[in-house]
């Protein structure tokens, strides 16, 4: 778990450094980063989705997941509840958008999937420490923009890994497999993707009514080495 925890403690330390700056930012320069930031998530979604998609088995899982996860997420309001607590805590709108993309871009990736594996399996921290040193950098970009109510994400990041790490060290490390991998990292790569769009102000997407398409594939997997299906 020492990957996982260096992975948190810089995510911490790459906010508080941002927010830090953040103090002697005026509104305009504000404004421009929170603009740098949608780009950025706009990039990387691409990105995943672009170096993924050729490498799918299930060319159309990723139509389904975002399908069935839209519809769950709507019927669960899950971007307005969200949205709403952050209000309640004192947060305004902006913090909200970045806190999804923070989530997502923490959490949704081959480092952040696989690095945890790796360590339970082999002890091998080697993939979560490279994740710690970019998840360093793109904290002290988010504290910048959004202030310090972006290290909430830091909790997220160690349930994620922390989960992950449990059930390869205890359940089953083959159940993380390559194809699985490739699928939610599809997905998650539109999730960035949208949270972008929605920093930029181009549409409000509601990327958190998008989350439980990260669950499809978990599940459909599950059924597959259950049956056998597909």
């Amino acid at each position: 778990m020492i990957g996982t925890v260096a992975n948190f403690l810089a995510i911490l330390v790459g906010t508080a450094a941002g927010c830090l700056i953040k103090g002697g930012l005026k509104e305009k320069y504000e404004k421009a980063l929170f603009s740098s930031m949608g780009l950025a998530a706009l990039g990387i979604g691409v990105e995943n989705v672009v170096n993924n998609l050729p490498k799918s088995r299930y060319p159309v899982m990723f139509i389904v997941s975002l399908s069935i996860g839209v519809l769950l997420g709507t019927w669960w309001d899950v971007d307005g509840r969200f949205n709403r607590f952050v209000e309640k805590c004192g947060g305004k709108s902006e913090l909200g958008k970045g806190l999804t993309s923070a989530m997502l871009l923490y959490c949704i990736g081959a480092l952040s999937i696989v690095g945890p594996v790796m360590a339970a399996v082999k002890g091998d921290n080697t993939m979560l420490y490279t994740n710690a040193t970019l998840d360093l950098v793109t904290a002290v970009a988010f504290g910048a923009s959004f202030g310090w109510g972006m290290l909430a994400a830091a909790p997220v990041l160690l349930v994620w890994q922390g989960s992950i790490y449990l059930v390869a060290k205890f359940l089953s490390a083959s159940f993380f497999t390559q194809p699985l991998i490739t699928e939610i990292a599809i997905v998650g790569g539109f999730l960035i993707a949208t949270t972008g769009i929605s920093l930029l102000k181009l549409r409000d997407l509601k990327t958190l009514n998008f989350l439980p398409a990260l669950l499809v594939p978990l599940v459909l997997f599950i059924v597959k080495n259950l049956t056998g299906w597909f």
